[in-house]
C-alpha cells in the first residue's frame, strides 16, 4: 500500500460485538424493498385522488412525477455525500426523510401537502445505491456479488409487491393507512440499520462540490420535467422545448465546470471510461424496458371485455399479476451472482437483456389470457432481476472504491431516466391509438403490442451496448470485493483520489 494513503480504520465496535454480515445484508435488502414500495403505492390511488382531495387530475399526476424528480436529483448527490461523510449516516438520514414524507401524506388530504410528502419519499431512493456501497465495503469478497445482486433487485421486487399491497389498501381501508404504515416501517428500518449495519470506514477526501450538485440538479429537473409533462403541454410547446434546451445548456456548463474542479460531484473522466459509460447507457435502456412491464400490465387486464382483449379484472387482481415477477426476482438474484462470478457480469447483463426481449415477445402474442400475460410479465421481471444484479457489479469494477456511492447513484439515476422516457412513450402510444368500446375510449390492442415492440427494442439495444463493453474475466473477489481485502486500492489496480479514516 502506498505510504501516502492511510488505511481505513476498523469500526470502533469490538470485533466480538460487530454485527454479523448476514444481518446487514438482510436489513439493507429490507430497506431497499420498503423504499421501492413507497415509489409505487400511490399508483392505484391516482384515479381517485381528484375526488378524495378536490385536486385536478393534472395536480394528482404530480404525486408520481415529483418522486421521480426528487429521486433523480438526490440519488447521485446523496451517493457522493455518503462517500465523503459516511454511507450509513446518509442512509439513515434518507430513511428519516422517508418517514417524514409518509407522515405528511398520512396526516393530510391537501394536494400540496401530499406532493411535498411524496417529494420527500422520492429522495429516499438513494437508500439502494448507498446500501450497495456499504455491502462492497463491509462484506468479505466472496459474498459481495450475491449481496449486491439481492440489494439491486430490491428496486424491482418493491415495485412488484407495492402495487397489489396498495390495491388491497385502497379497496379495503382508508387510503391514508398505507402512508402511516410506511412511516412506521421506515422507523423500524432506521432502528435495524443502527443496530446491525456498521459504518463504512472508507471516505473520499476533499470538499463537497455544491455547485456541481446544483448544476446536475438543474439539468435533471429541466430534462425530466420536459419528458414527464411534454405529453400534457405538447411536445412542440414553448415550455417543453425551452426546458429541453435549458437542460442541454445547463448540462454543458456543468460538464465544463466538473472537468475543472478538484473534487467533482461526478468524476466525468472516470464516467467516460467505456466500461462505465456503456454500463450506464445499458442501465438507461434496461430501465426503459423494465418499466413498460409495470406500466401496462395492470391497465391492460383491467380494460373491459368490450374491448375484445381486456379481461375486466379488479384492481387487486391486476396488481397481483406482477407479484410472481417479484418472487422471481428474489429467487434469481443469487443465480445472477453465480453467473457473474463464473462468467463475468457482462455475460449476465447480455443474458438478461435477451430474456427481457423474449419476455416481450411472449407478451406480444399472448394478450388474451390472464395466465399467459402473467407468464410474460414474469419472464420480463426475471430478466430484469439478472440485469439489476449485474449492473452494480459492472460499475464497481470500473470505479475507485472511494467513489462507489456516487457511481452507483449515477447508475441508479440512469435507470430512473430510462423509466421517465418509458412513461412518456407509453402514455403517448396509448393516448394516440384508441377506439370506442363499451361507451368509452380505450387503447387498441395494437397500442399495447406496439409498447411491447418498443420495450423489446430497448432490451435488444441494451444487449448490443453490453456486447460492446470491454471484455474481462469473471467478476470474482478481486474486483468488487477488493476494498475489504486491500483498503486503499482500486478496482483494476488504479489509485484512489483519497481515502481517509472513518469516524
Amino acid at each position: 500500500m502506498p505510504a501516502d494513503i492511510p488505511a481505513p480504520t476498523a469500526p470502533s465496535t469490538p470485533a466480538a460485538e460487530a454485527p454479523h454480515p448476514r444481518f446487514a445484508v438482510g436489513v439493507l435488502a429490507f430497506c431497499g424493498v420498503v423504499v421501492a414500495v413507497m415509489q409505487t403505492i400511490v399508483v392505484p390511488l391516482l384515479p381517485h385522488i381528484p375526488e378524495l382531495t378536490g385536486a385536478t387530475p393534472a395536480a394528482a399526476s404530480w404525486l408520481v412525477t415529483v418522486t421521480l424528480l426528487t429521486g433523480a436529483v438526490f440519488t447521485p448527490v446523496l451517493g457522493r455525500v455518503g462517500d465523503m461523510y459516511g454511507k450509513r449516516r446518509v442512509l439513515v438520514a434518507s430513511l428519516a426523510v422517508l418517514v417524514v414524507g409518509s407522515v405528511l401524506c398520512g396526516a393530510s388530504s391537501h394536494i400540496g401537502v401530499l406532493i411535498t410528502g411524496r417529494a420527500l419519499q422520492g429522495a429516499a431512493i438513494a437508500v439502494v445505491p448507498l446500501g450497495i456501497s456499504i455491502l462492497r465495503d463491509e462484506l468479505p469478497p466472496e459474498r459481495v456479488l450475491s449481496a449486491v445482486a439481492l440489494m439491486s433487485s430490491t428496486l424491482g421486487i418493491g415495485a412488484a409487491v407495492g402495487l397489489p399491497i396498495a390495491a388491497l389498501v385502497v379497496e379495503n381501508f382508508d387510503w391514508h393507512t398505507m402512508f402511516w404504515v410506511s412511516g412506521f416501517i421506515g422507523l423500524i428500518d432506521i432502528v435495524l440499520v443502527l443496530a446491525f449495519v456498521p459504518e463504512s470506514p472508507l471516505r473520499s477526501r476533499g470538499r463537497f462540490d455544491a455547485l456541481g450538485a446544483l448544476g446536475l440538479s438543474g439539468a435533471l429537473v429541466c430534462l425530466l420535467l420536459a419528458v414527464t409533462q411534454g405529453g400534457d403541454w405538447g411536445w412542440a410547446s414553448g415550455r417543453t422545448v425551452g426546458l429541453l434546451v435549458a437542460a442541454v445548456v445547463v448540462a454543458l456548463i456543468w460538464g465544463a465546470y466538473e472537468l475543472r474542479v478538484a473534487t467533482p460531484m461526478v468524476d466525468l473522466r472516470v464516467s467516460a471510461r467505456p466500461a462505465v459509460l456503456l454500463t450506464n447507457i445499458a442501465a438507461l435502456l434496461i430501465g426503459f424496458a423494465f418499466y413498460a412491464n409495470s406500466l401496462v400490465t395492470a391497465q391492460m387486464v383491467q380494460e373491459p371485455k368490450a374491448t375484445g382483449y381486456g379481461l375486466g379484472a379488479s384492481l387487486v387482481v391486476s396488481g397481483l399479476c406482477l407479484l410472481p415477477g417479484g418472487v422471481a426476482m428474489v429467487a434469481l438474484s443469487p443465480v445472477s451472482a453465480r453467473i457473474s462470478a463464473k462468467h463475468g457480469p457482462k455475460v449476465s447483463l447480455a443474458l438478461a437483456a435477451g430474456i427481457i426481449a423474449a419476455g416481450y415477445g411472449v407478451r406480444y402474442f399472448t394478450s388474451h389470457s390472464l395466465w399467459l400475460i402473467v407468464a410474460g410479465a414474469t419472464v420480463v421481471a426475471s430478466g430484469t432481476a439478472i440485469a439489476y444484479s449485474a449492473l452494480p457489479a459492472l460499475v464497481m469494477r470500473g470505479v475507485p472504491v472511494s467513489e462507489t456511492g456516487a457511481a452507483n447513484g449515477l447508475n441508479t439515476l440512469m435507470r430512473s431516466i430510462g423509466q421517465a422516457f418509458c412513461s412518456a412513450t407509453v402514455a403517448a402510444v396509448l393516448a394516440n391509438l384508441t377506439f370506442r368500446a363499451g361507451g368509452r375510449t380505450a387503447p387498441t390492442l395494437h397500442a399495447y403490442q406496439l409498447v411491447f415492440v418498443i420495450a423489446a427494442g430497448a432490451a435488444l439495444l441494451a444487449l448490443l451496448v453490453t456486447l460492446m463493453l470491454p471484455g474481462r474475466g469473471p467478476a470474482g473477489a478481486g474486483t468488487v470485493g477488493e476494498s475489504r481485502k486491500a483498503p486503499g486500492t482500486l478496482t483494476g489496480g488504479a489509485r484512489p483520489a483519497g481515502i481517509q479514516e472513518g469516524a
